[in-house]
């Protein structure tokens, strides 16, 4: 089993118009509304892969309500802890429009994406207040639940009221591999708890490591291993057995939303598969998913693809 940490659960609304028009009225051609954060689009495309995965989090009133159905309805499982603040709505505006995957000077053509966004901007709430009677529940919780975990997965952002260092500390009491996925703070403090894999992009270890050191600072804190996403250009793992560079054949044009998350579900697939055999499962799953028009979901024919064309050097 999976157990995915969603520690600032949301709810995720997308909003699909042609163009946007910043001084006038906007219709909205399509609205998705689905319970969300980054744990939650790592479970979804771990059980679209046939995975057993569990979602815990923190989730309150009417809008953790809501969130709480959605994973029901969408056959989820999930261990939520109750908090007494009403949890975060985000709002993703994706301008839609007839997009191809761009091919390289030497590769064939990608097939076409099934999104059709032009470009998406982000509107993310800072998430509720949480009490340290409420923290230290969910961590007793948590720690249960772990304990039964073969890979336990920490991503997104923190609610008002957890500490910076909360992911170090669920690290070194999960007792299974942990993957990491957080910037900022939580992201400089991740690797005193010894996680197995942290995932940052490469904007958020920049942000992080503003000297540049980057990954070997993460390495050398206590993380077993980097791995860095740069988008159109692939991946960088920073890992005990070297430095491994994952080169995507083209550009998948579409909504980046959620194609972290599924970069992550693919490292946490399986743990002990060689770095080059997860590094392009995950690229090509993190590609995929932009091909896809929500946050959590991924283009079976888009994975299909790309996947042999990744180059790992």
């Amino acid at each position: 089993m999976i157990l995915t940490v969603t520690l600032n659960l949301a709810l995720d609304v997308t909003y699909e118009v042609p163009a946007v028009d910043w001084d006038g009225v906007n219709r909205v051609g399509a609205v998705h509304r689905r319970a969300g954060g980054k744990g939650v689009n790592v479970a979804r495309v771990l059980a679209a892969l046939g995975q057993e995965v569990l979602v815990t989090g923190l989730a309150g009133g009417p809008t953790g309500r809501a969130i709480e159905e959605d994973l029901r309805a969408a056959g989820l499982p999930a261990a939520l802890c109750a908090i007494a603040a009403d949890s975060r709505t985000t709002l993703a505006v994706c301008e839609t429009g007839d997009t191809r995957a761009t091919p390289g000077p030497q590769e064939t053509p990608a097939p076409r994406g099934t999104a059709g966004i032009r470009r998406t901007a982000l509107f993310n709430e800072p998430g509720p207040q949480v009490t340290p009677d409420e923290l230290a529940d969910f961590v007793r919780r948590y720690t249960a639940l772990a304990s039964g975990a073969d890979v336990v997965v920490l991503s997104g952002s923190l609610p008002r009221g957890v500490p910076a260092d909360i992911y170090a500390t669920l690290a070194d009491l999960a007792g299974a591999p942990v993957i990491v996925d957080a910037d900022g703070d939580p992201l400089r403090h991740a690797p005193k708890g010894r996680p197995t894999v942290v995932k940052p992009n490469a904007e958020e270890l920049a942000r992080a490591f503003p000297g540049g050191e980057g990954a070997e600072a993460l390495r050398s804190r206590g993380a077993e291993a980097v791995v860095v996403s740069m988008g159109a250009d692939g991946l960088l793992a920073v890992t005990g057995e070297g430095t491994f560079r994952a080169r995507m054949p083209y550009t998948i044009q579409g909504n980046p939303t959620g194609a972290g998350d599924a970069l992550v579900a693919g490292l946490a697939l399986d743990l002990a598969r060689p770095w080059p055999e997860r590094l392009r499962r995950a690229a090509a799953l993190g590609a995929a998913a932009v091909a896809a028009p929500v946050a959590g979901e991924f283009d079976r024919d888009v994975y299909a693809a790309v996947h042999p064309q990744i180059v790992i050097t």
